[in-house]
């Protein structure tokens, strides 16, 4: 038989799980300094570079 699940609750853990994913997220995205940023920002702007200077057009 079935295990009796009340809807309510789950509904809530799978809140609390994406808000502590988004959260996880906004911690690794805005919780660096100037200088990390920036060299973040200059390693994709090379590989997006790199990217379509290998496109055949």
């Amino acid at each position: 038989m079935a295990e009796i699940i009340n809807l309510n609750k789950f509904r809530k853990s799978k809140e609390r799980a994406a808000r502590a994913k988004e959260a996880a997220g906004n911690r690794v995205r805005f919780g660096r300094t100037k200088d990390e940023t920036t060299v973040t920002r200059a390693d994709a702007a090379k590989a997006e570079k790199s990217l379509d200077d290998k496109k055949i057009d």
